[in-house]
């Protein structure tokens, strides 16, 4: 799991000059791009491995909080959410949706949180399908229903 782009693969490790300086690089595709990593002290906070069944319990349990109480100013809310992201964990990715539906049921939400919300659950529903081995329609309707949003009918 990339901490910005979500579920990929590790397709080779390559060594590169940055600034002078010779690192090694994880070359990671998600979907049609391809993510250059580097091998540094801030690795595990950039990747990680997906989330196992056992986990996912543990996040459901954690989609079903309250969440974090997010502030009305634009400018704090989206410094809050980054600040949670950062740190590369599906459980922030939890934290950050849960917070934003709640947020939601009182405020509308702008440009830049339907954008976070959208690639936050985006990044959850691919790891919580490549856990369970299920397709993404249906991931989508289990992430509805646990985090209390309306699951769309045919008209």
């Amino acid at each position: 799991m990339h901490w910005t782009y979500g579920l990929g693969t590790v397709v080779r490790l390559e060594n590169r000059e940055l600034l002078g300086q010779k690192t090694t690089f994880y070359a990671v595709q998600v979907g049609d791009m391809t993510v250059w990593v580097p091998n540094d002290d801030q690795l595990l906070t950039r990747l990680r491995r997906p989330s196992t069944k056992t986990q996912l319990g543990k996040l459901r349990l954690l989609l079903n909080k309250p969440g974090v109480t997010l502030p009305q100013d634009r400018h704090e809310r989206k410094t809050l959410l980054f600040e949670l992201l950062k740190d590369g964990r599906a459980e922030s990715l939890c934290k950050v949706i849960r917070s934003l539906v709640v947020y939601s049921k009182n405020h509308p939400l702008n440009d830049n949180d339907q954008a976070l919300l959208k690639r936050a659950q985006t990044a959850l529903m691919a790891e919580w399908g490549y856990a369970l081995g299920v397709p993404p329609a249906q991931v989508e309707l289990q992430l509805r229903k646990v985090i209390g949003i309306p699951i769309p009918t045919a008209a």
